[in-house]
């Protein structure tokens, strides 16, 4: 990797530096030195008091992984599918904007990472490289949406979405209405000139307040070849009726904790919108995962894949690309170990019967 200078001053890690790297903790704390503090602040920020934040990563620590031995485990394969596409690991970059704060490269370089590790990437409508320029690199990009008052705007990037070869529209449903984020408000990110939003023309937008599931029949008939994916699920309620309209995946998600304080925990959502669906759409799952062990326990609980958001650019801002390969590297590392050791030879062997709540371990 060149070295390039971060915008605060201090150098990048090195490919091998990066290489030295050996547990997932190790970025934040290195990312934080190299983004200024005001990005800092808004890539790791929350709403609120950050409650719904913390809780996502507690709702990890309450849930314990029970082994089975004396199972052959000397084959063991993570690759899956998400919605009918090979990856070799359970793992997506998710949708988070502005990259180019962590890393010149930014959204060019988790695509190099994401197509090096065999999975794909989420790209934000914030991103601040075009969807062209990152569909030319991911392998089967997901592109994440949000839906501008301005509907020629939206109409515009579901057509490009299409016809740069996106698998999927993420409709972000979690954020309808201007959040409450004190952090920002005290002390806005610095943009460098020159970084921009690529994907929306350079007017003032609005998301739409007043989308309603009946909404979701215009976005099919613009795109009706490509799959709709609703992030922001979190009670059977609604996955039940994101099943009815047709929905093909949803996200379990609370934006990280980014828009609504005191929400439910994403993990804790997680096995009632499972059993929901009841197999009838694809269920993943964002916010608070960090590790191996968190992967397998979403996976666990019912999860097809994760999606990281955070992480990635904490990735970025320690080593670039290098630092976002590292660091899915070591969550497969540490999830084929768990894989093995719970008694499962595939991602498809993992289930219910493998993970506990803190305290329930013996029950039953």
């Amino acid at each position: 990797m060149t070295q390039i200078r971060s915008w605060n001053g201090r150098e990048y890690l090195t490919a091998d530096e990066v290489a030295q790297l050996f547990s997932v903790e190790e970025f934040e704390p290195l990312a934080k030195e190299r983004l200024l503090p005001s990005n800092y602040n808004y890539v790791s920020g929350w709403a609120g008091t950050g409650a719904t934040a913390r809780a996502n990563r507690d709702a990890f620590w309450r849930h314990v992984i029970l082994t089975r031995p004396l199972v052959d485990v000397s084959s063991v394969s993570l690759a899956t599918t998400v919605l009918g596409r090979a990856v070799e690991l359970p793992v997506l970059c998710g949708p988070s904007g502005y990259q180019r704060l962590s890393h010149p490269d930014g959204e060019l370089a988790t695509a190099r990472a994401s197509l090096r590790v065999g999975t794909t990437m989420v790209l934000s409508t914030s991103s601040n490289y075009s969807l062209e320029e990152v569909g030319a690199i991911a392998q089967d990009p997901w592109y994440q949406l949000y839906w501008f008052t301005d509907e020629g705007v939206t109409r515009d990037m579901i057509g490009r979405a299409a016809a740069n070869g996106y698998r999927a529209l993420v409709l972000t449903v979690d954020a309808p209405t201007k959040v409450w984020r004190e952090g920002e408000m005290r002390d806005p990110p610095e943009v460098p000139e020159g970084i921009v939003s690529a994907n929306v023309p350079d007017i003032p937008l609005t998301i739409a307040p007043n989308l309603t599931w009946s909404s979701l029949a215009w976005l099919r008939d613009i795109a009706p070849s490509i799959k709709l994916v609703l992030k922001g699920i979190l009670t059977a309620e609604d996955a039940r009726l994101a099943v009815e309209h047709g929905v093909d995946a949803v996200i379990v998600s609370n934006h990280g904790g980014r828009t609504l304080d005191w929400t439910i925990p994403t993990l804790d959502a997680l096995p009632e919108v499972v059993e929901a669906v009841d197999g009838r759409l694809e269920v993943y799952l964002d916010g608070g995962v960090r590790r191996g062990s968190d992967v397998f326990k979403a996976l666990a609980l019912g999860a097809r894949a994760v999606l990281l958001g955070r992480p990635i650019a904490y990735g970025l801002a320690t080593g670039g690309e290098e630092g976002v390969v590292r660091y899915l590297h070591l969550v497969r590392g540490e999830l084929r170990t768990l894989v093995g050791l719970a008694g499962a030879t595939a991602i498809d062997g993992i289930d219910r019967s493998m993970v506990a709540r803190l305290g329930e371990e013996i029950a039953g």
